[in-house]
């Protein structure tokens, strides 16, 4: 059956084609889909929730650990169709309870994401400012659990924590928060397979292939618009590495990516690019353009006087594309033994 190119109005907005129709209900029944589980996930928290808060204040302190095995047994026969009433599970909606009741902001964050994901935050992070962030990332970008298992195994709290900018000097201070909550000091880019020596240029062909990893990496609220982003100021042009919106935010984010370590120079560079953003990209009603400097490495102390020369607001990070798994690198010199074993080769014979 064909369709014609007709023109359908709906809620003001002009739909030219059966495609762009189509592609519009698509999103409407995702969205749908989405919001559905969301519900559906939010309830089944709250009931693990109530049966945590039994557990905990009524039926082991009054009838003994035994009463949980048999809870379990008698639940799964009547209701066999239903999931998650094993005599495990129910400990851990015990300790779910004992371990966010104290917490009404965690208590907020939790029913937000799926229990795996809780169980896992639950299990392997103990800090309170620790688990609230991997829970606002799960809640915010929709991570999988096996993204937040890589997240946690790469550290990302603590790299945010370390992320270097000058967002202090630059945005207002009710800002600050929002902001530091969307970078962090160190990008795992492994999944990109680069070589070991690579050039810029092939980190931003091998970014822009893999952007949907890519955003998954950044956050749900990174909008890409383009590559080598053209700014013009009379006969001269300048090229933006990687330009992003960032829906949250309300800003441009410029990413310019360097394979050596950090030189001032850089930053300079980027100050000037953000500059230009502002004063022809920029909508009246955006937030200032943010840059972000991805380094192969930097020194801490020049990033940190680099940034005090800079009036636009940015950060420096670093990435690694290193992806061994644990059990063998465990075994191998890492970049600090590398440097050990070269001084040795030079030093004259007779001396070590």
């Amino acid at each position: 059956m064909e369709y014609s190119k007709k023109q359908i109005n709906k809620d003001g907005e002009i739909i030219q084609d059966y495609p762009q129709l189509l592609n519009i209900v698509k999103d409407q029944i995702r969205q749908a889909q989405y919001q559905s589980l969301r519900i559906v996930n939010k309830q089944m928290i709250a009931m693990y929730w109530q049966i945590g808060e039994l557990l905990s204040s009524q039926v082991v302190n009054s009838w003994g650990k035994s009463i949980v095995e048999t809870l379990s047994h008698d639940l799964r026969l009547e209701y066999p169709e239903v999931k998650g009433f094993s005599a495990r599970n129910l400990w851990s909606m015990k300790n779910f309870y004992e371990e966010y009741s104290a917490s009404k902001k965690l208590q907020q964050l939790v029913a937000e994401i799926p229990w795996g994901q809780n169980l896992l935050i639950m299990a392997k992070i103990k800090d309170p400012l620790a688990r609230e962030y991997y829970l606002t990332k799960c809640r915010d970008n929709g991570w999988s659990r096996g993204v937040l298992e890589e997240e946690i195994k790469f550290n990302s709290y603590e790299k945010s924590l370390q992320f270097q900018h000058n967002f202090d000097l630059t945005l207002p201070v009710t800002k600050l928060a929002d902001y530091r909550l969307q970078f962090k000091d160190e990008y795992n880019l492994s999944f990109l397979n680069l070589a070991i020596e690579h050039s810029e240029r092939e980190l931003e062909n091998a970014i822009v292939a893999n952007i949907v990893k890519v955003l998954g990496q950044f956050g749900k609220d990174f909008a890409f618009m383009g590559r080598q982003f053209k700014l013009e100021v009379g006969e001269h042009e300048y090229m933006v590495d990687l330009l992003f919106y960032h829906r949250k935010l309300r800003s441009l984010i410029a990413i310019e990516l360097k394979v050596t370590d950090f030189k001032p120079e850089y930053s300079q560079q980027l100050n000037w690019y953000l500059h230009l953003l502002d004063k022809q990209v920029k909508y009246p009603d955006d937030n200032p353009s943010i840059g972000i400097l991805i380094c192969k490495s930097k020194d801490n102390l020049l990033v940190e006087y680099a940034l005090e020369l800079a009036n636009s607001p940015m950060g420096i990070a670093t990435y690694h594309y290193r992806n061994l798994p644990q059990e063998f690198a465990q075994y191998l010199p890492n970049e600090e033994d590398v440097k050990k074993l070269l001084e040795l080769d030079n030093l004259p014979i007779g001396c070590e």
